[in-house]
């Protein structure tokens, strides 16, 4: 079983930092994976619902831990890069001409 692509999506949250959706031999797609920065570094939570007791279930999940390793360097990977690929790239903004104009990293703060 191959993991064939990888989909993040980053939050602003302060533990929460990403959604990621994972393909699975290009034909079975799992959402709802966590990337979730811990005490440790970050790492991967996989979709859950909350119980009437309050602790949470998995909905899905990979029954041995190598799989459980695939999945995880796999999905931190495409956090990474997502991470890195969106602080390379411009923001634009509007200036007072109305036209959209690309913002040097620096000039953010």
């Amino acid at each position: 079983m191959e993991i064939t692509e990888v989909r993040i999506t980053l939050t602003n949250e302060e533990k929460l930092k990403a959604f990621a959706n994972i393909t699975f031999d290009s034909s079975f797609v799992v959402r709802g994976l966590k990337v979730i920065s811990g005490a440790q570094g970050y790492f991967v939570s996989m979709p859950s619902r909350r119980r009437k007791d309050g602790t949470f279930q998995d909905l899905a999940h990979p029954v041995t831990n190598e799989l459980r390793k695939k999945i995880e360097e796999t999905v931190l990977d495409a956090f990474e890069a997502e991470v890195n690929r969106k602080a390379a790239a411009p923001v634009e903004a509007v200036v007072p001409n109305g036209h959209a104009q690309a913002v040097e990293e620096e000039s953010r703060s």
